[in-house]
């Protein structure tokens, strides 16, 4: 199986969670999906963006426990993402002044943003303890699980 297919399939499943669920209850399913079936996704979660106040708030996740339950805006690969609006791909953390470390075990991290008209409502975040794991299939593939659970956010 490609990439591109299992990462078809997986879309599909997650497509399943949210017809089936709503709210926290399916965000923490996704969670639970990508980390059990993506062997470089070592911590999948959402951060919920407060724009009025500038930050991030740590909703569901799969993975060790994290220090970071609130995020500014700019600080760290999250609120950097945040701050421009854009998906930040880091294929190794230990290059990056602006980092967050949640473990010394990561060394790198994918952040994608969750838009809701036009609006930013929550982030996805994955870090792995892979180096330079992340691939354009991943990309697309995250852009497509933001897409699917921005309106339930």
């Amino acid at each position: 199986m490609t990439e591109q297919t299992a990462f078809d399939a997986l879309a599909g499943e997650a497509e399943q969670i949210v017809a089936a669920r709503r709210g926290e209850e399916a965000l923490r399913a996704i969670c639970e999906l990508l980390k059990q079936r993506v062997a470089h996704y070592d911590w999948v979660g959402f951060y919920l963006a407060a724009p009025a106040t500038r930050t991030l708030t740590l909703g569901p996740f799969a993975g060790a426990p994290t220090e970071h339950g609130t995020i500014p805006f700019g600080r760290g690969v999250c609120g950097q993402a945040a701050e421009r609006g854009e998906t930040l791909c880091v294929q190794d953390v230990s290059k990056e002044e602006n980092y967050l470390s949640c473990s010394l075990a990561v060394r790198s991290e994918i952040v994608v943003p969750i838009l809701r008209d036009g609006e930013l409502v929550a982030e996805l975040d994955i870090d792995s303890h892979a180096l330079a794991p992340f691939t354009d299939e991943d990309r697309a593939f995250l852009d497509r699980i933001a897409a699917l659970v921005s309106p339930w956010i």
